[in-house]
């Protein structure tokens, strides 16, 4: 439960610094920066637009995010068969590409805005910064709690498991040394600190996930403009869905008890959230205010540092590089060819969204 509290914590401290820099958004405008408005922008056919978002956005993200934890009786999805390995490789090219192709751009593009002063935020390069620091907290926090919990598990093995820890590593030494070992089961201990660190690994991922998810909401609920909508609903329905299934896979392996499941899957929930939040703030809310846009601009640079970071070494790094991928040059290609695939179709969204 330790880990689904820290969750809500940092959570909590998010929310709270969007409730302290929002008002400051919501101020006049310089008039250079001001939005001009075409044939696209119509506040009352954007409203329902917006409303079929919410819904239709928290329909796939539940789908994505519920769909590996209904699988799991099925036997070709289950964690330990290849194709578990493949969709889960797509999802994290998908989680990549948004890191990437997605979240990154959009913070250059307002960190660099003509609406900030040129001092600082033209003088200096903000979003890979930030993203810099945001990959080495993410790598903090990453490895100092899987430390942490695997010392918690090594204390709460009994003392019957920890002889059979003993017993099994003299049969392996005794067997290597005589050269009859022929492959023993892992030890309780080891297979309870990997269970640790796949509960670190999801903790990690939601955090990400809900941070970017509630930022792209609330500019989807603040926007009036009917074209860029329509587009990136679908971008997002997409996107909501397989970085679910991302999630949830991770959720699955990390064995959580029903409750722990149900409150982790609350990350369905963050993108339809700031769409109300951004409906709310629609008639204030000022898309080129300097604040707002330093505001979500580096939240979107943090949480690309941090997307990017958990893609690339707590799932595919991890995959690739333990034992069942290592075994198979032919499940390689295949989880290779599921990463170009997701992160290809992801990239490809960027065209609209």
């Amino acid at each position: 439960m330790a880990s689904c509290s820290l969750l809500v914590r940092l959570f909590s401290v998010f929310l709270i610094i969007i409730c302290i820099f929002t008002p400051q958004a919501v101020s006049v405008v310089p008039e250079e920066c001001r939005t001009e408005t075409d044939g696209c922008t119509n506040k009352e056919k954007a409203l329902p637009l917006k409303v079929i978002a919410i819904f239709s956005i928290l329909i796939t993200s539940v789908i994505g995010v519920c769909s590996p934890l209904f699988t799991n009786s099925i036997p070709a999805l289950h964690p330990d068969r290849a194709l578990f390995v493949i969709v889960k490789c797509f999802a994290a090219g998908i989680i990549l590409a948004t890191g990437f192709m997605h979240v990154l751009p959009d913070s250059f593009d307002m960190l660099s805005s003509r609406c900030l002063k040129e001092n600082p935020w033209h003088k200096f390069p903000f979003t890979g910064f930030v993203a810099m620091l945001s990959s080495i907290v993410t790598l903090m926090v990453d490895s100092m709690a899987t430390s942490i919990y695997s010392k918690k598990c090594n204390y709460e093995i009994n003392p019957e498991v920890r002889g059979e820890q003993l017993e099994m590593a003299v049969v392996v030494n005794v067997g290597l040394f005589h050269g009859h070992h022929h492959g023993s089961k892992p030890a309780p201990g080891n297979a309870n600190q990997q269970l640790m660190r796949y509960r670190v690994i999801a903790m990690v991922l939601e955090l990400g996930i809900v941070v970017h998810s509630v930022v792209i909401g609330l500019s989807l609920g603040a926007s009036n403009n009917t074209c860029t909508i329509k587009g990136l609903v679908a971008a997002l329905c997409f996107h909501q869905m397989f970085e679910g299934m991302g999630l949830g896979g991770c959720i699955l392996q990390a064995e959580y008890k029903p409750l722990k499941k149900f409150i982790m899957v609350f990350f369905s929930v963050t993108t339809p959230f700031g769409i109300a939040v951004g409906i709310a703030l629609s008639k204030t809310y000022k898309e080129n205010n300097p604040t707002a846009l330093i505001t979500v601009g580096l939240l979107n640079a943090s949480s690309a540092g941090l997307l990017i970071y958990m893609a690339l070494v707590d799932l595919l790094s991890a995959e690739f590089m333990g034992p069942k991928l290592q075994e198979s040059i032919k499940l390689q290609v295949k989880s290779y060819a599921a990463v170009l695939l997701g992160a290809g179709g992801m990239s490809l969204m960027a065209k609209w969204a």
